[in-house]
């Protein structure tokens, strides 16, 4: 265990390019003055984006869900509907999830992201279809969706190798894999919370496979299901091995935990002040994972402003519609002009960015920031959820 006096001199390698420990992570995470450790994570953010160290990003997108049957039944999902339970469940068809690309082109949306349920009956082959006919009709839209979860069971259904299932769905049109899945990977919590879920190891091995196919994703952590200080730190290190071998990981994304409508009984989210610090001790830890992005869709707006200042260098989306966080309790909204200025108010320069982080728009000059956003004002009659027409739009920042 590091002395408390050496913390300082540990936080003072990390700044100066050093790798440190998980030992070392551990007892700064738990220890460390938040501000030293704040100071360290954002000189490691500066100094990796030196020259560009004043701007953050963010990305416009749409999460469709294309259905919520799952038989996975994760405790701390509210989203899912199980499959004999036909009155809750819903999947979309082709044509509506079509009309919702068109819409996001309409927009000045960038990327897709594929999220809903392991529906007993998806196998690679709906993947296939759906991810083609998207590219045909929509080939500016970037396909960043599913993650080693769906691959899993897609593979399952369609009795065929994971490598054979990313091979496929990547021919079709995915582009890249979100961190879905991941919650946390260490073997005792993730069990407590989805113990029908493939292990930490199985969700790694095909994060493997996908990177040496070329296919990147990202990579997440959800926060405050129970799990302890040191099982944050070790899933950290889990993807940092990773990522040492592959390369592959763009970002990393932690969430925190929404304890509304599911099984987790007894369960707190985590606190702000814990969220802070594992942004900090990310950008610290993980020195081979270039971006880190702060999610205030489930800690609220003032908390995304800090993680810029705690070794973060993106927001997340403006996005099109969310409803799985949303359905477990997160509240917090956004659009495009509130995006700009959270970015803006917390002393950066806002960047529309691309999937993989270049700068489409830079907003340099305040005075040419979005007046009309019609981001904001078309989805109030289009929002979608469970297939009924819903009054307003989720205009939200993701992961």
């Amino acid at each position: 265990m590091t002395e408390k006096a050496d913390l300082q001199s540990v936080l003072d390698r990390a700044a100066a390019g050093g790798r440190i420990s998980e030992e070392e992570a551990l007892d700064l995470y738990r220890d460390a003055p938040l501000h030293a450790l704040g100071a360290a994570a954002d000189a490691i953010r500066r100094r990796r984006y030196a020259g560009t160290e004043h701007i953050a990003t963010y990305i416009i997108e749409r999460n469709i869900n294309y259905t919520n049957v799952c038989v996975t039944a994760c405790k701390f999902c509210a989203f899912y509907a199980a499959p004999k339970d036909t009155k809750k469940g819903w999947t979309r068809d082709l044509d509506d999830i079509l009309r919702r690309c068109a819409e996001t082109v309409e927009l000045g949306g960038t990327q897709v992201m594929f999220q809903g349920g392991h529906h007993p009956d998806f196998g690679v082959e709906y993947y296939e279809e759906h991810f083609s006919a998207i590219k045909k009709n929509f080939p500016q839209l970037v396909i960043h969706s599913l993650g080693a979860s769906e691959v899993e069971h897609m593979a399952r259904i369609s009795k065929v190798s994971a490598k054979e299932a990313i091979q496929r769905i990547h021919a079709a049109g995915l582009d890249s894999f979100a961190g879905a899945g991941a919650e946390l990977l260490p073997a005792r919590p993730r069990k407590a919370i989805a113990p029908l879920k493939e292990s930490g190891e199985r969700w790694l091995e095909i994060m493997e496979i996908a990177h040496e196919l070329g296919v990147e994703s990202t990579s997440t952590m959800l926060m405050g299901t129970g799990e302890t200080n040191a099982e944050r730190i070790e899933h950290l290190r889990m993807i940092r091995d990773l990522q040492d071998r592959t390369g592959g990981f763009r970002a990393f994304i932690p969430y925190t935990y929404q304890p509304e409508n599911n099984h987790l009984k007894g369960r707190t989210q985590a606190s702000i002040f814990e969220y802070i610090r594992m942004i900090a001790i990310s950008r610290i830890f993980l020195d081979n994972v270039a971006h880190i992005q702060g999610s205030w869709l489930t800690t609220g707006k003032e908390a995304g402003q800090l993680t810029l200042h705690y070794g973060a260098d993106d927001l997340g989306s403006v996005m099109l519609e969310e409803n799985v966080v949303s359905s477990a309790g997160a509240k917090h909204r956004n659009n495009l002009r509130d995006m700009i200025d959270m970015i803006r108010t917390a002393d950066r320069v806002p960047a529309q960015r691309a999937t993989t982080y270049e700068h489409l728009v830079v907003h340099d000059d305040p005075a040419n920031d979005p007046t009309d956003d019609r981001v904001a004002s078309h989805i109030s009659s289009t929002a979608i959820e469970g297939g009924t027409a819903h009054p307003e739009l989720k205009l939200l920042a993701s992961n």
